[in-house]
């Protein structure tokens, strides 16, 4: 699989230490996977939410962080849309948070 934007995950452990080793162990995995439903992906992450055909919440590190992404099956990319907390997870619509893109500058673009 294809994930844009690892920079996002990055981002987030600068903030979050405690949440580097797992985001790196979960974009390795990801990134080797081939999934090509929201089944297939079940089978390797069991614990994962399948929000939608194409979205998708991965529990990280014990259930401490969640990471919200779109996964476009057919074309094997998953995008990161978001992640947090738990806890600021808890108070989201996770139907509703949407993929933020930035620019070469590093500001937001909505």
């Amino acid at each position: 699989m294809r994930i844009i934007s690892k920079r996002t995950l990055k981002l987030f452990w600068k903030q979050h230490p405690s949440a580097e080793q797992p985001l790196k162990s979960w974009f390795d995995e990801a990134m080797k996977a081939s999934w090509n439903s929201p089944n297939e992906l079940k089978l390797q992450f069991g614990n994962a939410s399948i929000i939608s055909d194409k979205r998708v919440v991965f529990n990280i590190h014990g259930n401490t962080f969640r990471l919200v992404v779109d996964i476009e099956f057919r074309l094997q990319i998953i995008f990161i849309v978001w992640v947090g907390t738990h806890q600021e997870y808890d108070k989201l619509d996770v139907r509703e948070i949407h993929y933020v893109k930035t620019d070469s500058k590093r500001k937001t673009i909505r």
